[in-house]
């Protein structure tokens, strides 16, 4: 009973790191003010036993207007809001703004998200907002047997929302690189950004290797003690 207790221990030592980083994002982490970017939804199936077959992603507000990047295998919906106040544009006032986006897999090949798998979704859109504001993108995911995981917390939550910082304007170039004079502190936060996440890796990777020499030293020092 003791040695299962003990590998029950160290499984879910192994298995935190990877349960604590798995949902879904929005990359990049930072976007210019006042620009028509490109961003990626990336959607992580975090169960064994089932495959995400349906996200949805609610977008901040203020979204004018948004393209898509087709999924194989995926139906890809735009739904609207109407505005209670009319934005007026040098070519007409604008009276609704863009809600969500969804995306239904087929469920079969391509239209599913299986066991240790995720997907890319890209679209693009003007970046509602000013330096300094965040933007909060809540997303629905919904597996094959019906649950529905919903990422529309806080930062601390256990299922937090995605968020993507408004930063001093910067133009992005039809690759989704940076250009102008704000290129430098977007590539720099991102660089902090892909620092930190390499650091918290390395971080995770030393705390199962401890956890397993801990429980391997423990199982051995038991079995020295059993009766013969």
């Amino acid at each position: 009973m003791r040695r299962l207790t003990i590998l029950a221990v160290l499984a879910g030592a192994l298995a935190a790191p990877a349960v604590a980083g798995a949902h879904v994002t929005i990359q990049p982490a930072q976007v210019p003010a006042d620009s028509y970017t490109v961003l990626t939804a990336r959607v992580p199936n975090e169960r064994d036993d089932s495959a995400t077959v349906k996200v949805q992603l609610q977008l901040p507000p203020g979204v004018t207007s948004v393209s898509y990047e087709p999924e194989p295998g995926w139906r890809t919906e735009v739904e609207f809001t109407k505005l209670d106040t009319p934005i007026e544009t040098p070519d007409g006032p604008i009276t609704e703004a863009v809600s969500t986006l969804t995306w239904t897999g087929s469920g079969r090949g391509d239209g599913r998200i299986g066991r240790h798998q995720f997907r890319d979704f890209r679209f693009s859109m003007p970046v509602p907002g000013k330096p300094g504001d965040t933007l909060t993108f809540k997303a629905l995911q919904t597996y094959d047997d019906g649950e529905v995981v919903r990422w529309i917390g806080g930062p601390e939550s256990p299922e937090p929302a995605a968020t993507v910082q408004v930063v001093e304007g910067a133009g992005f170039d039809a690759h989704g690189a940076a250009t102008g004079a704000g290129a430098g502190a977007v590539a720099a936060a991102q660089a902090a950004e892909d620092d930190g996440s390499d650091v918290l890796a390395i971080v995770a990777l030393a705390f199962a290797v401890l956890a397993f020499l801990a429980a391997f030293a423990l199982l051995a020092t038991m079995r020295r003690r059993m009766p013969r």
